[in-house]
């Protein structure tokens, strides 16, 4: 898989000098697989988009298109294992292969506590997260959400996310491959911000049951 990885630049290179349409689509189907197996990672991809933006080889509105649609398919297919398989089954299969696509059963149970406590917010703003973006969407699924809030809510956060890290590539040129660690306060503010949500949330409801309790 790291070899893989170590060769996305020169694959996508090669495709987009080949043919525009080539690379919008290895773009696309890229990350497709960056939401099936984390250990591909977005912050690698969609920054070469926006370096060969910068370039002139691609447009952008395409480029973040491809981008979304993969996410979305990506996504999807998470969702779709949630909906078809119960979490006890889908933990011990994660405990004996989980190694291979980079999840582990303990990362499940901590999206499924992220979603309980969150609910649309975590299809929302996870996919800014990494680490949980691809995960958010087994518990989705899980849950029984609704499809069309999902794929709306995980279009909405994926869009944002995508359009960061493609005009941070279009910025940086060359330097795109350091968009990663130009962007890890950021996720870790959202993190912090994510956590704070929901205590001020849940001071608010306490707040409210208690005021209730008061009323003659």
């Amino acid at each position: 898989m790291q070899d893989f990885i170590n060769r996305l630049p020169e694959l996508i290179g090669s495709a987009v000098d080949a043919n525009p349409l080539i690379g919008y689509l290895v773009i696309g189907l890229v990350m497709l697989l960056e939401n099936v197996f984390p250990p591909i990672p977005s912050e690698l991809v969609m920054p070469l988009g926006g370096f060969y933006v910068q370039q002139g080889k691609l447009e952008l509105l395409p480029v973040l298109l491809a981008g979304l649609i993969g996410t979305l398919l990506g996504a999807w297919f998470w969702y779709g294992i949630g909906r078809l398989i119960n979490e006890e089954r889908l933990e011990h299969w994660l405990s004996r292969h989980g190694r291979w696509i980079g999840i582990q059963p303990a990362d499940l149970a901590r999206s499924r506590r992220w979603f309980k406590r969150h609910g649309a917010a975590v299809v929302f703003w996870g996919r800014l997260i990494p680490g949980v973006r691809t995960l958010v969407s087994v518990p989705a699924g899980i849950e029984l959400m609704p499809q069309l809030p999902f794929l709306a809510w995980t279009a909405g956060g994926s869009l944002i996310w995508i359009l960061i890290l493609t005009l941070a590539g279009q910025a940086l040129g060359e330097g795109y491959q350091r968009v990663g660690e130009w962007l890890e306060p950021i996720t870790q503010l959202i993190k912090v911000l994510l956590v704070l949500a929901a205590i001020a949330f849940t001071a608010w409801i306490g707040a409210r049951l208690i005021s209730q309790r008061r009323k003659p």
